[in-house]
């Protein structure tokens, strides 16, 4: 499947049941130089449109939001000691956490690249 993308700047790769979470360029550029990443906990529930993680930068700290329903079975462990991981995409290490989806369907409500660049296009 695609990458999918929400309005707060997450996207998603799904492999079956599971949504990996990471944030976007626009959002790693709106950040600047991080300086921390606070990960989920594994077991956490996570909620659509709840806070699962907390990325900080020298500007600002910014959460990161869960696109989907489930419960988070993976926190990139890697991360606070590479914050360089969070600007690689999700599926080769810029993931923040795994969600098990308790709810695919959500992921209807997500945009795909095209709609997600005309989103972009629309802040400017």
């Amino acid at each position: 499947m695609a990458l999918k993308y929400t309005n707060d700047h997450e996207c998603i790769h799904v492999e079956g049941d599971v949504a990996w979470v990471g944030i976007t360029k626009y959002a790693q550029e709106a950040l600047g130089d991080l300086v921390y990443v606070e990960l989920p906990e594994i077991g956490k529930k996570a909620e659509k449109g709840k806070s699962v993680a907390v990325v900080e930068s020298v500007k600002t700290a910014a959460e990161v939001y869960s696109p989907v329903d489930g419960e988070v079975i993976a926190a990139n462990d890697a991360m606070p000691g590479d914050l360089e991981l969070i600007s690689k995409p999700v599926t080769q290490g810029g993931w923040i956490a795994k969600i098990r989806m308790s709810n695919p369907a959500q992921l209807s409500g997500l945009m795909d690249e095209g709609d997600y660049q005309s989103f972009l296009k629309s802040l400017d």
